[in-house]
């Protein structure tokens, strides 16, 4: 008799690991597409009147995405419904962000398509785990 009592974890570990992973991924995604908004701003006639709302979008996203790791995180770690909820709420705006930066932005260039694609992949598996957690954690 080596347990007399088991632990049921209901936290998910690769819904974890995808935020790590996304975590890191969006530092790269954000700092290429700066770098692609400012080279289009160079070598394309950018209107001035697209590339400082581009910036601030860019920068939303950014504060989007750490809101949305940060309580999809803790929700997840804490096994609590409401963090991980407001996280998936979020997550629609990060999507609605990237889909503007991969189709509605002024210039779109093949590495903005692939740099995004990637992320609205990552962002659906993300959603999809977290629905399931919070399932999880319901039940």
């Amino acid at each position: 008799m080596a347990f007399l009592w088991q632990s049921l974890q209901l936290s998910s570990v690769p819904l974890q690991m995808l935020f790590y992973i996304n975590g890191v991924y969006y530092i790269f995604y954000f700092l290429a597409t700066l770098a692609m908004i400012v080279y289009k701003s160079q070598v394309f006639s950018y209107p001035d009147d697209f590339l400082i709302p581009d910036l601030v979008l860019l920068f939303l996203m950014a504060i989007l995405e750490v809101l949305q790791l940060y309580l999809g995180s803790k929700g997840n770690l804490t096994e609590e419904e409401a963090p991980l909820g407001l996280s998936v709420a979020i997550t629609v705006g990060s999507v609605l962000l990237s889909v503007y930066f991969l189709v509605w932005q002024t210039y779109v260039l093949r590495a903005d398509v692939v740099i995004n694609a990637v992320l609205l992949c990552a962002h659906g598996l993300e959603a999809a785990l977290k629905v399931v957690a919070i399932a999880a954690f319901v039940s």
